[in-house]
């Protein structure tokens, strides 16, 4: 992942971030907080080690399946 990728994906939560101002009760504001993040975590997470194979149905290699 690039760091202009990191930026758009950034940018795309930067209005809900915002919008988070205008929360009066902590507990509301640090609830919508974390789950704002959490998603980011997630969408950058994903565009550096996820890479979805053509193949669907590809058996995928467990470590430590024994098999």
């Amino acid at each position: 992942m690039t760091e202009a990728n990191f930026i758009a994906l950034a940018q795309k939560r930067y209005a809900e971030l915002q919008a988070l101002n205008k929360i009066n009760n902590f507990y509301d504001y640090e609830k919508k907080f974390e789950s704002l993040w959490r998603d980011l975590g997630r969408e950058v997470l994903e565009a550096n080690i996820s890479k979805v194979s053509a193949d669907r149905r590809k058996k995928k290699h467990l470590p430590n399946s024994g098999k």
